[in-house]
């Protein structure tokens, strides 16, 4: 019985900064999903695509929650698998809304790296990749 909380416990990925990292997410995923699901419901003939991408990002980011809190080996590599999906989403949208600022009639999460969430969803997939790598590691 022993050896197997210790085992579980080798597995966690919310130990140290990852309970940092899992509070983020969370914060992410009622930004995301709440201010998705509002325009959705209230405005999504104006603009489509940057709402759909915000719904998009606010189950990535559940997704990433509940991996983390989930621990073990496979919970892990879906994280990682899904943070840098995360962060391609990220970096193309952020570049496509510079760079093409009419595709986007409104903001998404992702628009101009997140500067509208203080770049946090361009700063927390790399932060969860460092972390789910030492967790590897560990």
């Amino acid at each position: 019985m022993v050896a197997t909380e210790e085992k579980r416990a080798g597995q966690r990925l919310i130990g140290g900064p990852g309970i940092l990292l899992v509070w983020l997410y969370g914060v992410m995923v009622v930004g995301a999903v709440s201010r998705s699901a509002y325009q959705i419901a209230t405005e999504f003939d104006r603009a489509p695509l940057a709402y759909a991408l915000s719904a998009l990002a606010g189950v990535v980011y559940g997704f990433i929650t509940y991996t983390l809190v989930r621990g073990g080996e496979t919970a892990r590599k879906a994280a990682q698998v899904c943070c840098a999906a995360e962060l391609v989403g990220v970096l193309t949208v952020g570049t496509w809304t510079l760079v093409e600022p009419s595709a986007f009639t409104d903001a998404t999460v992702w628009s101009d790296y997140g500067m509208g969430y203080l770049f946090i969803p361009v700063l927390l997939p790399l932060s969860a990749l460092y972390w789910l790598r030492r967790a590897r590691a560990a």
